[in-house]
């Protein structure tokens, strides 16, 4: 019988017959090649089933009615039979060296449970926006995570994973309509340690229309994990420590906001955070309420 193999990739696929050739193509161009390649066709409705059979080569695919993006990556981890599951947004895409650094790390520190890599993020006109790097900070990984939702390089299309991992997680929320990457990383977080392979061997789109712009989704799912992964925290550290970095999140919200021409929204959720955490948060979030009340620019 056939071994199976180190790394199964999976692509969830919704409606991407205009970019996915692009990023099957990244895949099979890895120096790594010791993986199987599962696209997930999300009850699309374009041509991504017509794109999928004119592309040559050994692509499992699982077709499935739509259920959205957890619902897309937990099909794909079903099926998935490799050591590791590597993810990759249909409009993403790989450098050559990607999962060759990935496996080798991991191989090499058993205690890690995933890893991403440094991400450049460009626009769908090809200006390239700044990098997103390796997180740092102080802390354990569960910590930093809440601290900074964002501090797992990449996200859904950087991160690689032991595949028995999600297992034990329960797999992605299918409940959530954004973040589920982010709630997902906290609970591997709690099972592990990550680390991040500082070269961006990860590119990502930027576009309008993608959920990122869809601020009050983002909100309302950000407050739904961050207390739904409270428990996770030590007891010593579910306190003002989370009280802290939940006034942040709504800071963060709070700048965004206002950038979009939303005031009285952001004063409220700034309001908000100053009286969660007027000590962890406090001058950080009265100095946002002052510039925006004065309306500077953020």
């Amino acid at each position: 019988m056939t071994p199976p193999p180190i790394v199964s990739v999976v692509i969830p696929a919704y409606n991407a017959a205009w970019c996915l050739g692009r990023s099957v193509e990244s895949v099979r161009a890895q120096t790594f090649r010791d993986f199987e390649l599962i696209v997930v066709d999300d009850g699309s409705t374009d041509g991504t089933g017509a794109v999928l059979a004119a592309l040559d080569g050994e692509i499992r695919v699982v077709r499935k009615p739509n259920g959205g993006l957890s619902s897309a990556r937990n099909a794909g981890i079903a099926a998935a039979e490799g050591r590791y599951v590597a993810f990759l947004d249909a409009d993403d895409w790989w450098l050559p060296e990607k999962l060759a650094r990935q496996v080798e790390l991991m191989e090499a520190r058993p205690e890690l449970v995933f890893c991403s890599t440094t991400t450049a993020v460009r626009t769908p006109e090809g200006r390239m926006l700044p990098d997103w790097r390796c997180g740092e900070g102080s802390g354990t990984l569960l910590e930093r995570i809440f601290a900074a939702n964002a501090h797992v390089a990449g996200s859904g299309s950087a991160v690689l994973a032991r595949r028995e991992a999600f297992a034990r997680t329960g797999g992605f929320d299918e409940s959530l309509r954004s973040l589920e990457d982010i709630d997902m990383w906290m609970r591997l977080a709690s099972l592990g340690e990550y680390a991040c392979i500082d070269a961006p061997l990860t590119v990502i789109e930027k576009r309008g229309d993608s959920m990122s712009g869809n601020l009050d989704v983002m909100r309302a799912s950000a407050i739904a994990v961050m207390k739904k992964n409270r428990p996770l925290l030590p007891a010593g550290k579910q306190g003002a420590f989370w009280r802290a970095a939940y006034a942040g999140m709504l800071g963060d919200y709070a700048k965004w906001e206002y950038r979009r021409g939303r005031r009285g929204l952001a004063v409220f959720h700034l309001l908000q955070g100053l009286l969660l955490s007027p000590l962890g948060r406090g001058r950080l979030l009265a100095g946002l309420l002052l510039a925006v009340l004065a309306g500077q620019q953020l």
